[in-house]
């Protein structure tokens, strides 16, 4: 007699992203020119902040971590996606999907928490300006950043955890394009209730509370912006409304998904979409159309390797 909580499906097959071969075709060339575009811009990003020695403030430290998890998390999808448009049939192996959903909630995960060390920098910088230095040393910078790697970690093996204990024995079809949890979970063989209370306060509730916590830390700032009538208040309005463009983008999409119970909606792809593939590489983009320091020193490296 096989044992009940053995994992028998080797293989899952994925839905995609529509059945349409005309829409496959049209968001595969979208996607891709998109990918082609935005990714190296990440990159660069990062070798600007890298290579110039004017951008040494932890916002920018932060900004090029940013642009890293957000490059990094959009290879865990958009890649196989695109190889899979051109598929009849699209599967991932058992183990594959159980990897790529551990790097996409161990990088999502990262870059939520990444998110707050960002509000907290600028709340120091703003409200605390005169113990900005003292408080927000380079041993401060890396300590956080090795927190929020060390957090992603936690709430994903969290995750994977729950998900390697299901039995999968029947059904092996995932109605997404990519390995998450809500599509997993569905396909275990025996009552999943609990595990999805558990998912959604694992996931669901880490990201709303993130997101209402940014936004309550962004108003109190912003207030004590308006109050005041220094010269840098126009650039601290600035960056304060970047943060809180991003932070729409990142924890709406995820809010949308992971704080209900696990039923399909017909939205659910198209946010999965954005979510994974297209906000991840926008947003370091937004700060960086957005910061007149970080634009003037692309120009910069620009003319340089012009010049060279």
């Amino acid at each position: 007699m096989k044992n009940e909580n053995s994992t028998e499906v080797t293989e899952f097959i994925l839905a995609g992203l529509t059945q349409s071969q005309n829409i496959q075709l049209l968001v595969f060339a979208l996607v891709l020119i998109f990918y082609l575009i935005i990714l190296p811009g990440n990159f660069l990003i990062i070798l600007t902040i890298r290579s110039d020695p004017g951008l040494t403030a932890p916002l920018y430290f932060f900004l090029g971590n940013l642009a890293f998890l957000d490059a990094s998390y959009s290879f865990i999808v958009a890649p196989r996606m695109l190889v899979d448009f051109l598929s009849d049939k699209k599967v991932i192996s058992y183990r594959g999907c159980i990897t790529q959903l551990f790097f996409l909630h161990f990088l999502g995960g990262g870059e939520g928490l990444l998110l707050v060390v960002m509000a907290f920098d600028r709340y120091i910088a703003i409200c605390r300006p005169l113990h900005y230095s003292t408080v927000m040393n380079p041993r401060t910078c890396y300590a956080l950043l090795l927190a929020l790697w060390l957090g992603g970690f936690v709430h994903s093996i969290i995750q994977v955890a729950l998900i390697l204990r299901l039995p999968f024995c029947g059904p092996n079809r995932l109605d997404n394009f990519f390995c998450d949890v809500p599509q997993v979970i569905k396909l275990a063989c025996m009552d999943t209730f609990m595990v999805e209370l558990l998912m959604v306060f694992n996931s669901g509730l880490m990201t709303l509370l993130c997101f209402l916590g940014l936004l309550a830390s962004y108003a109190v700032i912003l207030c004590r912006v308006h109050g005041s009538s220094s010269e840098g208040k126009s650039k601290a309005v600035s960056t304060c409304t970047t943060h809180i463009i991003v932070i729409f983008l990142m924890f709406g999409p995820g809010i949308f998904i992971y704080t209900r119970p696990f039923r399909a909606f017909p939205a659910d792809k198209v946010v999965s979409l954005f979510h994974t593939v297209i906000f991840p590489l926008l947003n370091p983009v937004i700060y960086t159309l957005r910061n007149q320091e970080v634009k003037a020193s692309v120009k910069r490296l620009f003319s340089q390797r012009l010049a060279c």
